[in-house]
């Protein structure tokens, strides 16, 4: 098959959607006899969602079952009649119990999922017809296989330590920043003269963004990819902590559901270890990653677009390895699923995903295999994952924080094609397309009105030379993994288009957070295309290409560039992103606190007030019979007395006030579940 990258691409998958009527709710009757089941569907699997009131019969099948019990049923009469019937040998909770989550998962209706595992030689076709005529089961689904097309490998180069002479001057002494034009464009390319075919200001405008904030700790973006390589000498230390987990620990520390997950979680091999060494692993993730917060100005290989000043001690955005390709292991649509999940549940606010189906007019002439051609044909085939992104939409973030809710970033996919590829684009994403360095479109991107921004993302195929295998001139530079050891390296793709996008996105919510401003998500995202420049005027005219170009025999390929206007986004602008956010937004909040009686709570009053760390505060009670309140240094220590609720104020030094109210009651630190 035919790609541009390494695109991460779902075949068709069929749901079904498996209800009936109830006596307390009106649910519609699947019709079992259209199911067609994909070719990756696997075997002896199913996820089935159940109807909202049989809540409680499986919260007591749950609990009542010993800890790290394998569940073979339901606690349902019937479900379980079908269950022995098919052989089950586990039921299980798709999303693990997360004592800190567990209320909001609940609204969100995904307790209510869960996998069966059975007889492998069960027929599925005739599985699915027994579980879709039951009557509690709202939406029925296969498990199914994600494979990723490897087609397009990395372009490993060595960099050295030393900084190396420059046609120009940059904030970082980083010595890879002069072929990272991406970044910083100035018609000049890997520290040489002119470039053919290349515009000065056709970058995502760090040069001005850098003078104003280089990135922040508190910013979390997750990456879903292949791993991330964690120890890389260049991303080491912007990578996530999970604070008390030991890498790969066969130990939960934090009760999350999930074990060892120091800097994310494996999700392919269900291990807390984030894998980069295997054969089959591309270091498409490690790439991704390198783009978005490979540390600055350290003096030794790239930049990246919010990755901080270790000059400075100014530290970067922190990376979440979600994992779902691990080597030659398959990913599925569970697995996947709970990636984006845990992604909300601990603590990041953009979902990075170089990944997707294919575009519904991907040509099946060069080997493509058309997706989704809609919302609710995407919804229809893959309705967990569709309920896992809005709840990462939804829950991501903090009210209390610099953005309430989370950013999907998505690729928009590498068929040559007219319209994006879903997920990315459903409208509630934001859907990347790829540039080359002259402002025109990459020769391999997808486009469409789906489409919302587009980053600079390689174009091999535009700049290269006919016949050379090792021509990397156009494409994207950043981290790699090369047989299992840290190394550097090119990729082309929306792949790589993406996470300037995402890493934009961090360095916007960076400066808010400097600021202490507070977004919604749809409110930060709006701002991102606002202050994004318009591209259309440079669509004139044909691009000539060599497709495929290190083959010698490559043609010539003309591309009528008008067909792109108003289908490709707009060039995503970090300077201006930031110089907006100054004015926009709203002052950030302390957050209210509810805490049972003899509990404390703590409160980091620096995160709140501008310049907060060079603040003293004082604080006062109204009522100090319910609770006590003192100041340590900028942090708030809160400690319950009585049931009942009360007020504190702070005052700083500068002037600045604000009061929050703090109530205590019986059971608060409790999800209230159980």
């Amino acid at each position: 098959m035919i790609m541009k990258k390494i695109l991460y691409v779902f075949a068709t998958l069929l749901m079904l959607a498996a209800c009936s009527d109830d006596a307390h709710v009106d649910i519609p009757q699947p019709d079992s006899s259209q199911t067609v089941l994909p070719d990756e569907a696997i075997e002896g699997e199913i996820l089935i969602k159940f109807a909202p009131e049989l809540s409680d019969i499986l919260d007591e099948a749950l609990q009542t079952r010993a800890a790290g019990a394998c569940a073979t049923r339901s606690g349902l009469p019937s479900t379980d009649e079908v269950l022995a019937i098919l052989g089950a040998y586990s039921f299980q909770r798709v999303f693990p119990v997360d004592p800190a989550v567990e209320q909001r998962t609940r609204e969100a209706g995904l307790h209510l999922w869960y996998q069966v595992k059975f007889d492998k030689n069960v027929n599925l076709e005739e599985a699915i017809a027994k579980l879709s005529a039951l009557g509690e089961i709202s939406k029925l689904q296969c498990n199914r296989k994600i494979y990723r097309l490897n087609n397009k490998k990395a372009h490993p180069v060595e960099t050295g330590k030393a900084t190396a002479e420059r046609a120009h001057e940059y904030k970082f002494n980083d010595p890879g920043l002069g072929k990272q034009w991406g970044y910083i464009n100035h018609g000049s390319y890997d520290f040489e003269q002119p470039w053919a075919k290349s515009i000065a200001g056709c970058d995502v405008g760090c040069d001005e963004a850098w003078e104003l904030c280089t990135g922040d700790p508190s910013i979390i973006v997750a990456v879903m990819d292949e791993g991330v390589m964690y120890n890389h000498p260049d991303l080491a230390a912007n990578m996530w902590v999970n604070e008390g987990e030991v890498l790969g620990s066969d130990e939960d520390a934090d009760n999350n559901g999930y074990k060892g997950d120091k800097h994310g979680y494996n999700f392919a091999t269900d291990r807390g270890y984030i894998a980069t060494t295997g054969s089959g692993d591309s270091g498409h993730g490690t790439h991704v990653a390198g783009t978005i917060a490979a540390v600055n100005n350290n003096g030794i290989g790239v930049s990246s677009v919010a990755g901080g000043n270790a000059a400075t001690g100014e530290q970067g955005v922190k990376i979440m390895a979600c994992q779902i390709f691990d080597d030659s292991n398959s990913a599925t649509v569970l697995m996947e699923s709970k990636g984006v999940k845990y992604a909300a549940d601990n603590g990041a606010t953009i979902l990075q995903c170089s990944w997707g189906y294919m575009s519904p007019d991907a040509n099946p002439i060069l080997g493509f295999t058309p997706g989704p051609a809609s919302v609710e044909e995407w919804e229809a085939m893959y309705p967990l994952e569709k309920e896992a992104f809005d709840y990462f939409l939804k829950n991501a973030g903090s009210p209390n924080g610099v953005i309430e809710g989370g950013i999907v970033v998505f690729a928009a996919g590498n068929e040559f094609a007219s319209s994006a590829s879903f997920p990315g684009a459903y409208s509630k994403f934001v859907c990347v397309s790829a540039l080359a360095a002259d402002y025109t479109p990459a020769t391999y991107t997808d486009y469409g009105i789906e489409i919302d921004l587009s980053a600079p993302g390689g174009d091999g195929d535009y700049y290269g030379e006919v016949g050379s295998s090792e021509e990397c001139e156009g494409m994207i530079y950043s981290t790699l993994v090369v047989d299992g050891k840290p190394s550097y390296g090119y990729y082309e793709g929306s792949s790589m288009a993406c996470p300037h996008v995402s890493g934009v996105a961090a360095l916007g919510l960076s400066y808010a957070a400097k600021l202490r401003r507070h977004f919604k998500a749809e409110e930060f995202v709006e701002l991102m295309y606002e202050t994004a420049t318009d591209i259309d005027s440079y669509f004139t005219g044909e691009k000539l290409s060599h497709y495929m170009h290190t083959s010698p025999g490559s043609s010539a390929t003309k591309t009528d560039l008008t067909k792109y206007i108003g289908k490709m986004g707009r060039l995503v602008d970090a300077g201006a992103l930031l110089r907006a956010i100054e004015g926009a937004g709203k002052d950030m909040k302390l957050p209210n606190i509810y805490i049972a009686p003899d509990e404390e709570n703590l409160i980091a009053l620096d995160r709140f007030f501008v310049n907060g760390e060079e603040l003293t505060y004082s604080c006062s009670v109204a009522n100090a019979e319910i609770a006590e309140a003192a100041i340590e240094a900028t942090t708030l220590r809160v400690k319950a007395k009585t049931v009942g609720s009360t007020q504190i104020t702070i005052v700083t030094s500068g002037g600045a006030e604000q009061t929050i109210t703090v109530t205590v009651r019986d059971g608060a630190s409790d999800s209230g579940w159980l």
